[in-house]
């Protein structure tokens, strides 16, 4: 997907087993970011950078949503691990990962692999795609405070 791309309606199943729609956040911005696998390191600092900011991130009228490839149970341990108060879409099959444009070919100590390219996307109230953060630009650690800058440029 692309900026000014409108995201599915249905999302996926959260670490809770609820079906999330973009619909269930009528009238809020998205951050909806992609993660390689929960309790790695790098999604660890991510989900927590993101977590830590939620409430600067809500004044300026963003919701969180976070998917991976992991199943509900490991969804569910990492947001109890790590106190996420936001959704965690379990997507198994991949079917929003591919839709997104987040699942295809990269490096991993230089072998070539396929999987889950960490991205964000900055979602308007209407589900269209304002800004993407491709993998390069990501860094785990601070990534809550690159998307609040975003946002005061947007």
């Amino acid at each position: 997907m692309n900026i000014g791309d409108k995201i599915p309606e249905i999302l996926g199943i959260d670490q809770n087993g609820k079906e999330i729609t973009r619909s269930d956040f009528a009238g809020r911005k998205l951050v909806l970011y992609s993660y390689p696998k929960a309790n790695t390191s790098g999604c660890t600092a991510e989900a927590c950078s993101l977590e830590a900011h939620k409430e600067e991130l809500a004044a300026a009228g963003y919701a969180i949503i976070g998917v991976s490839k992991d199943r509900v149970e490991l969804q569910q341990k990492f947001a109890q691990a790590n106190n996420l108060s936001f959704p965690l879409i379990s997507d198994t099959e991949t079917t929003l990962l591919q839709t997104l444009g987040c699942w295809g070919e990269k490096v991993a100590c230089g072998r070539k692999t396929i999987g889950i390219l960490r991205t964000t996307y900055l979602v308007n109230e209407e589900g269209v795609i304002e800004k993407i953060f491709t993998p390069k630009e990501i860094k785990t650690k601070i990534h809550a405070e690159q998307i609040l800058k975003a946002i005061a440029e947007l």
